[in-house]
């Protein structure tokens, strides 16, 4: 991995790559969202000064947790053009997350917790469903795991945003599997309490 002398402000599109990680067709995307910027040569060569590794960093860690591109943007668009972002400045920006990435864990939690019992999703195999859904009643909510909270808008890559295309265009990159489907409405909650 190549070092950036602590001299060198501005970098090349290939040294942002190198030393980020991030592909240099990413970068050029991360660019044209607002998430990033750029000034120009004489050349007409991009040149991006040395906080663009952290707002790349964060973006990536972002997009690894589920946070949409879009709420990306919002939350750097915060952050002062003018300057490099400080401590302070990320320090707000991250807390601006904080309650989101929580639910985020809970839903993991409940996830791994739950998915060893009757999840609702009407394959009635296991011994507890005839208990906790019986005749399969939580199908009439909608389709999906019923008992599992599932938010697809979090998960979802916007259209055209980092999302591999396969067999009639649908995006599955970054999306949760689900048995109903890619195009499922989200599950939410179904507020069954299972008996004991």
């Amino acid at each position: 991995m190549p070092k950036i002398p602590f001299k060198v402000h501005e970098l090349t599109v290939g040294q942002l790559s190198a030393r980020s990680g991030a592909a240099v067709s990413a970068l050029h995307f991360y660019e044209s969202k607002g998430l990033i910027s750029s000034t120009r040569t004489a050349g007409n060569q991009r040149r991006y000064t040395r906080d663009a590794l952290r707002r790349v960093a964060f973006v990536r860690a972002a997009q690894r947790v589920g946070i949409p591109l879009a709420v990306i943007r919002d939350a750097l668009a915060e952050l002062p053009d003018e300057r490099t972002p400080n401590r302070q400045d990320w320090a707000r920006l991250s807390e601006v997350w904080r309650a989101e990435l929580d639910e985020r864990i809970g839903q993991l939690v409940e996830l791994r917790d739950r998915l060893t019992d009757c999840i609702g999703c009407g394959c009635l195999s296991l011994e507890r469903c005839a208990l906790s859904n019986p005749d399969d009643d939580l199908g009439g909510q909608g389709p999906g795991a019923r008992r599992l909270r599932v938010d697809r808008r979090a998960t979802d890559p916007e259209p055209g945003v980092g999302a591999r295309t396969g067999a009639g265009g649908r995006g599955t990159a970054g999306r949760a599997a689900d048995p109903a489907g890619p195009d499922a409405p989200a599950a939410p909650a179904c507020g069954v309490k299972e008996e004991r």
